[in-house]
């Protein structure tokens, strides 16, 4: 069985979410294409390019996992580690928005690169990833999933954590890339990342079963039985582990293609893709509220001559305010 895009392929279609379903192997995903949106993120805080490729990453992931909820509400995804990037934050707010912001020990972060220590796991040390989904103001609770990032990249992350959480098969790839296009007789940089997410759902529990997870306090002597993924889900990862890095990123290569190459064979259906926008929730009431949840003592501090200067972390957005406004 063969089906061609639902779209004839185009080399823009960024700044977007496209859901897939192969229903001969019996899974479904996303794609997350982000071009000019990531770029303005990036491009207001001026980050080195190592950070800027972490936050880049950590950005397409947000936006894979909060991009399939389905009513008002958040994904935030949170770093925090020992190494030279302390915190990565990616808000997803649905059902298009995105911002993001990162901090990092400049001093720390330069010997690390001139000893040409810029991987993920080296750049974020000994830590966690955190995702917490935030159902909205009609929601009381809320869920967190928190993995470790001790040695692992964010896309290894990400897939011990559908294991863990979700405990549905998943595997996650991302990527990221610096484009250049001619512009004015100039060649004008900007970042590009892709987030790919495929999951095995069959309608039996039983075939999406998966190995359990290495008992902790097991005996010497333990041996773990003996576990056998459904042929569909080892099909769907091959094909999936055949998509390189420049497939991912090539602005030439449109969501529908790349889907088109990896299943045409099983025959692969698409869904209408979601826009994704640059948003941040700042506003003059929120910050307000923030800096009256401080102590006296706190908000009196940041006065400056009868003014409060406020600077959002995460759009980069000026907030003056007269002093009278925030200290009681």
């Amino acid at each position: 069985m063969s089906e061609a895009p639902s779209r004839p392929a185009r080399a823009v279609r960024d700044d977007s979410v496209l859901p897939f379903q192969v229903d001969s192997l019996d899974v479904r995903g996303r794609i997350v294409r982000l071009g000019p949106v990531l770029d303005l993120i990036l491009s207001r805080h001026d980050y080195p390019r190592p950070v800027a490729r972490l936050l880049a990453e950590a950005v397409a992931l947000a936006t894979l996992l909060g991009s399939a909820l389905k009513f008002d509400g958040r994904m935030v995804l949170q770093t925090k580690g020992d190494g030279p990037v302390g915190m990565l934050v990616a808000d997803f707010e649905a059902p298009d928005g995105i911002r993001a912001c990162a901090s990092f020990d400049k001093g720390r972060l330069a010997q690390a690169q001139s000893a040409g220590r810029i991987s993920a796991p080296e750049l974020l040390g000994s830590g966690y990833l955190a995702m917490t989904l935030d159902q909205g103001a009609d929601m009381k609770n809320r869920y967190q999933g928190i993995v470790e990032l001790d040695g692992a990249s964010l896309e290894e992350a990400a897939s011990t954590y559908f294991l863990r959480s979700e405990q549905i098969p998943s595997l996650v790839k991302l990527a990221v890339a610096e484009s250049f296009t001619p512009v004015n007789g100039t060649m004008q940089a900007g970042w590009r990342a892709t987030g790919f997410l495929v999951q095995f759902l069959p309608e039996s529990p039983e075939r999406r079963r998966m190995a359990d997870l290495p008992p902790g306090d097991a005996p010497s002597d333990f041996v773990a039985p003996v576990h056998r993924d459904d042929q569909a889900w080892l099909t769907a990862q091959a094909l999936v582990e055949t998509i390189s890095v420049d497939e991912l990123v090539d602005p030439m290569v449109s969501p529908e293609t790349l889907l088109y190459r990896l299943f045409h064979e099983e025959g692969v259906r698409v869904f209408e893709a979601q826009a994704i926008r640059d948003f941040c929730r700042c506003s003059q009431k929120r910050i307000v509220g923030v800096l009256k949840s401080f102590d006296a003592e706190e908000r009196a501090s940041l006065v400056n001559n009868g003014r409060v200067n406020v600077t959002c972390e995460f759009c980069s957005r000026a907030y003056d305010f007269v002093a009278e406004e925030v200290v009681d």
